[in-house]
């Protein structure tokens, strides 16, 4: 963990004097195990397209990766520095480890479990065979061993463990072999140990032909072919054992703000060491003996808690290239195709479009091709003299960063705050940033000690004699793929008092000087943050009034302590909240005396719940604001985030009715939150209401 990741998280520990007791707040890190406990549980629902729930398998060993990577690193470090800081759970790191070690371990069983139980053999059924070492004909050994001379041993470096030879320095999650030995080389060392790590080049899964199986995917783990031939590679020598393991490493990055002077340089310095940073997980196969895995433990300054053994390949993430491999269309979710809005057709001037009216677009339902339109448009348009962006996560070959590239190469005014620091797209964006430069784009990286998060597009075009801009803001990335999968919204317009707001945040980023009053906008660091307390706090004020009083919110997380508080105590007033947080929800809901009024549910189905959406009544005025900004911390104070207002009230209507009441009724894919923080999941009595599902059928164009 950063250093600066660890102040935050001990800052996160110390906020605002508490006015409730601990158990009315869910600690974080548990928090995020129950949400994976909810992306599990599609592997063992047969209603699930089998291909998919093998997917999901493979999100959950992800999402765990990251959790150890970033969670359990900043406990561990926090452990280290001795902090004895309580959250606003009461719970210290040592506390919250203690807690988590415990739950991990069983949600990995649980996870290897549907894996060896459910997953292969209703994938045998069908055809698709992971072939066990020990029940290969001859026929498919020889075929796996020539394999194995011919595309694996040629890239493998055995390391023998003697003095010439320390232990190697491995990469965060690779896999790797442990081999116990026993005889002497052609130098006469007996060493008794080797450690051989598989290059992230070879494939962890290889088809075989069908002729050798007999059926059309027939597959083996690349750790099998391993533990036949290892022993190919130690000639002369006996091979006692062979155990494959993984050992995951901290992977937040270190940038000092107090001595850093040029910030691409010292990412660019600290990129390559994030594959070494400090271990805080081992994994290895279950037949791994105790002295192997002690010796593991050793080597990498780890103990007894953070061994997790496992029944099966230690690698679960990177069977996610398996449903894709297969040709089982009936064996994954029907494919659909975008839906447009009635203002779009195939040919269309995308500026007098929004001359005559905003534009609302709702990912993956409705295709993001407008905004690439837009962009590209005015690549094209002599009339356009300027394009500002804000770079997040934008993929390596996005169809976005090639129309930049061709306006600037035009001649227009491209510039794009670009920002460095989006965790695991650090080396991605660096890139992006360098080919900007080279073709003339005015290149920024936000303000150093603030994410730049906010998503937010600007054109500027020469018309009637002046300019006049136009406005993509969004809740989600700037990254055609995600938008396939990502559940977001997407507001054009040309609306000058918004446009005017844009061009303030841009001249913050690119500039110097104090923040401008803005007209609509609501921007972290400086004004979300107290905008959201006073519209809860009004809606607070009308419940005591006697009025209507309703706040729906939608968003991947909530943790900010003082908002948690401001709405127990608008619950306490009377007010309705109506929570739907996919991921970390902090706040404990449906508590008799303090959040009697409040409900928390999470849907998790074929998309990935990815919008944020805040509405409040307020008194019939119905204020609607969208933006990429969860109510957390890090989103309030240490991030550049807009949350823009819906004005046009048809549209606000449809985010309402899109955005907003299906997920309310949904019993399909919806969990809901008790008063002890356990989620339940809804069941259907009497019709079945599936929000993903329906908005797929209203608004996808093969509906």
């Amino acid at each position: 963990m950063t250093r600066q990741g660890i102040c935050h998280s001990i800052v996160a520990m110390t906020s605002p004097t508490r006015r409730f007791p601990p158990d009315h707040f869910i600690n974080r890190e548990l928090s995020l195990l129950a949400f994976n406990r909810r992306v599990l549980a599609p592997v063992a629902d047969d209603r699930v397209p089998l291909l998919e729930r093998l997917r999901f398998l493979c999100i959950v060993a992800s999402n765990m990766d990251e959790f150890f990577e970033i969670r359990v690193a900043g406990l561990k470090e926090q452990i280290k520095m001795r902090s004895q800081v309580a959250g606003a759970d009461g719970m210290t790191a040592q506390e919250v480890f203690s807690r988590v070690k415990v739950e991990a371990h069983e949600l990995i069983a649980a996870q290897y479990e549907l894996f060896n139980g459910t997953i292969l053999p209703a994938l045998e059924k069908e055809g698709i065979v992971f072939l066990r070492r020990n029940l290969w004909t001859e026929e498919q050994s020889a075929w796996i061993r020539d394999y194995f001379f011919r595309e694996v041993m040629p890239v493998l470096t055995p390391i023998g463990l003697d003095p010439a030879h320390p232990f190697p320095r491995l990469l965060n999650k690779s896999l790797n072999f442990a081999v116990e030995l026993e005889g002497k080389d052609a130098f006469g060392r007996s060493s008794g140990a080797a450690i051989v790590q598989a290059p992230r080049a070879l494939p962890r899964v290889i088809q075989l032909p069908r002729e050798l199986t007999g059926v059309d995917n027939g597959l083996v783990f690349l750790s099998s072919v391993m533990h036949q031939n290892v022993h190919e590679l130690f000639a002369g020598m006996n091979v006692l054992g062979c155990y494959q393991f993984r050992v995951t490493r901290n992977s937040d990055l270190f940038v000092d703000d107090e001595e850093v002077k040029n910030l691409r340089t010292a990412l660019q310095g600290e990129l390559p060491q994030r594959h070494f940073g400090d271990a805080v997980r081992l994994e290895v196969a279950d037949n791994c003996s105790e002295a192997m895995a002690d010796f593991l433990l050793q080597q990498f300054s780890l103990g007894r808690d953070d061994l997790y053994r496992v029944p099966g390949i230690v690698t679960l993430m990177r069977l996610m290239s398996v449903p894709d491999r297969v040709d089982r269309p009936d064996l994954k979710f029907l494919p659909f195709r975008p839906g447009l809005p009635k203002s779009v057709s195939r040919h269309y001037d995308i500026f007098a479009a929004l001359r005559t009216q905003d534009i609302l677009l709702h990912h993956p339902f409705q295709s993001f091709t407008p905004v690439i339109d837009l962009i590209e448009q005015a690549a094209n348009d002599p009339a356009v003299v300027a394009i500002k962006m804000t770079v997040y996560r934008t993929g390596t070959d996005s169809a976005v960063t090639e129309h930049l590239l061709r306006a600037a190469q035009k001649g227009k005014e491209v510039t794009t705050v670009v920002e460095l620091m989006a965790r695991f797209d650090e080396e991605a964006n660096l890139n992006i940033a360098a080919r900007l430069e080279e073709v003339g784009a005015h290149v920024v990286y936000g303000v150093f000690g603030y994410k730049t998060h906010a998503k937010m597009l600007m054109v500027v075009r020469r018309e009637g004699g002046g300019f006049r801009r136009y406005v993509h803001l969004g809740t989600g990335n700037y990254h055609p793929r995600t938008t396939r999968v990502y559940t977001d919204f997407g507001l054009l317009t040309s609306n000058e008092e918004i446009a005017a707001d844009v061009n303030e945040v841009f001249k913050q980023l690119t500039g110097l000087g104090r923040a401008g009053t803005l007209n609509h906008l609501l921007q972290a660091p400086f004004t979300l943050h107290s905008g959201m307390l006073k519209l809860i706090r009004a809606e607070t004020e009308n419940a005591l009034a006697g009025r209507k009083a309703h706040i729906i919110a939608k968003m991947n997380s909530i943790l900010e302590q003082e908002i948690i508080e401001a709405l127990y105590e608008a619950s306490q007033a009377g007010v309705k909240v109506d929570l739907v947080v996919r991921g970390v929800c902090a706040l404990r809901p449906g508590v008799k005396g303090l959040s009697d009024n409040i409900r928390v549910r999470s849907v998790i189905g074929r998309f990935l719940e990815h919008s944020r959406i805040f509405y409040f009544h307020a008194d019939g005025a119905e204020k609607l604001y969208m933006g990429s900004a969860d109510w957390m911390e890090r989103n309030f104070f240490r991030r550049i985030e807009v949350c823009f207002p819906v004005l046009d009230a048809k549209l606000k209507r449809r985010v309402i009715r899109e955005g907003l009441r299906p997920y309310l009724t949904d019993n399909c894919q919806a969990w809901e939150m008790d008063s002890s923080g356990q989620y339940r999941q809804k069941t259907p009595r009497g019709a079945r209401n599936c929000a993903q599902e329906s908005l797929l059928g209203e608004l996808a164009a093969d509906a």
